[in-house]
């Protein structure tokens, strides 16, 4: 797949076959429009190219108040699409100045006198451009006078997914990873970098790998303690559990940290960079009357998500990730 973020880049792309959106989380709605790319561009001997955008439009029309939190950092995204099979992605800087840009003048300047569109594949409810003024009904009647034409992805395939980036960002925050992954049609991910922690664990038998993700839009799940399949740097796959929270029993500090203690493992991973795959939460997290009694719930949680595994051994996408 190849990746743009400027106009300048794009070469000749044969019969594109385009869609446009946020696409923020890839989830079964998203793929459902990629298989139809796909079909289509097979059937014309063309290629198919998502059109999204950088930063999110909401960000950039209300960037004191959007109160965003995104599914997948953009090398979330970038991995995922192309393992979907799309051909080109272009990641278009949203601007102020390009939001007031009419729907009318985007694909008249953009898709077709630039990109030379063939195909543009949208849901029934799609909206675009200037106060999302552009929709289905608008591309149809464009098509009739510039060299593209629509095709529709009807209510009938959109509605009976039910699913949305809303829906899944709520169910992420509350801890309903199993719901989220329903949506996204694979386990939630986490990826970042494994930084040195404070220690406490290895203590009590628990080592954890501290995991630092370095993208502040990054939505975090809710506190607890989750069930969690891990990819390290070399493809290993792992399988652990994982705290997202604060610590109470150990330190007084209100920082949520993420932490993952891997089974059987003991090597040290230290500025690696780790995938993290959450399966299912097991339980918030608590202030312990003790470390000991700490650790005796650790263990338990530890038997809980070996059961878990014991029933479905490997449960993250192979695909390298």
């Amino acid at each position: 797949m190849k990746v743009y973020q400027d106009f300048e880049e794009i070469g000749n792309i044969p019969n594109a076959v385009l869609t446009i959106g946020t696409f923020d989380g890839v989830h079964l709605g998203h793929q459902k429009i990629i298989e139809r790319l796909k079909e289509e561009a097979k059937r014309i001997n063309g290629e198919t190219v998502l059109f999204t955008f950088f930063p999110h439009p909401r960000m950039v029309i209300n960037p004191t108040n959007h109160g965003l939190k995104l599914i997948q950092t953009q090398a979330e995204k970038i991995e995922n699409l192309e393992r979907l099979g799309l051909d080109h992605l272009i990641i278009f800087p949203f601007t102020k100045e390009f939001s007031t840009l009419s729907a009318d003048e985007f694909v008249r300047d953009y898709l077709v006198n630039k990109l030379h569109v063939k195909t543009i594949v949208v849901g029934y409810d799609h909206q675009f451009g200037k106060n999302r003024e552009g929709s289905l009904k608008q591309l149809q009647k464009l098509s009739e006078t510039l060299p593209f034409k629509v095709i529709e992805i009807p209510a009938h395939e959109v509605d009976e997914i039910n699913v949305s980036s809303t829906k899944i960002r709520q169910a992420i925050e509350i801890g309903d990873i199993q719901t989220a992954n329903s949506y996204l049609n694979e386990p939630f991910e986490i990826s970042g970098n494994v930084v040195k922690g404070n220690q406490i664990g290895r203590t009590i038998g628990f080592p954890t790998a501290n995991i630092e993700i370095g993208d502040e839009l990054k939505i975090i799940p809710a506190i607890g303690v989750y069930a969690v399949e891990v990819i390290l740097e070399d493809h290993r796959k792992l399988q652990g559990m994982m705290n997202i929270g604060i610590r109470p029993t150990v330190t007084d500090s209100k920082e949520v940290k993420i932490e993952v203690f891997i089974f059987d493992f003991s090597e040290a991973i230290y500025d690696q960079s780790i995938k993290v795959y959450l399966l299912q939460r097991i339980r918030g997290e608590h202030r312990f009357q003790s470390v000991e009694v700490l650790r005796a719930q650790l263990q338990e949680d530890e038997k809980t998500v070996r059961t878990i595994f014991s029933h479905q051994p490997s449960i993250a996408i192979n695909s390298g990730k």
